[in-house]
């Protein structure tokens, strides 16, 4: 059984700065990629940020020089440090890894619940 658990959403106002972390628990061999993504009411979840298990990353453009995305491999842990919030940053949060578990042979996906992230003008 393996689980993502975000933490550390909540409610800013424009120009402020919030930090996500997410925890994988459970039985877990290796984890591959990391990330997070987000949905915004009527919208489709979009990606907004990965990290390579070697450490390389990438950004969807809104996010760039605003957005940081780092991992603890020990602690099994992505975060994300989200700086200069803007209100159209406001959605629901999901962390997202691709891993294997002891046994297994194939990379699985897991996702967490989400946290919320509500960005005032």
């Amino acid at each position: 059984q393996v689980q993502l658990v975000e933490s550390g959403g909540g409610s800013v106002q424009a120009g402020g700065s919030l930090r996500l972390s997410c925890a994988a628990s459970g039985s877990i061999f290796k984890i591959n990629v990391m990330s997070w993504y987000r949905q915004a009411p009527g919208l489709q979840r979009e990606l907004v940020a990965i990290i390579h298990s070697e450490g390389n990353t990438d950004y969807i453009d809104s996010v760039k020089g605003r957005f940081t995305i780092s991992r603890d491999n020990a602690k099994d842990t992505v975060y994300l440090q989200m700086n200069n919030l803007k209100p159209e940053d406001t959605a629901v949060y999901y962390c997202y890894a691709d891993l294997i578990r002891p046994g297994s042979y194939s990379y699985e996906d897991y996702w967490g619940r989400g946290t919320q992230v509500t960005v005032s003008a």
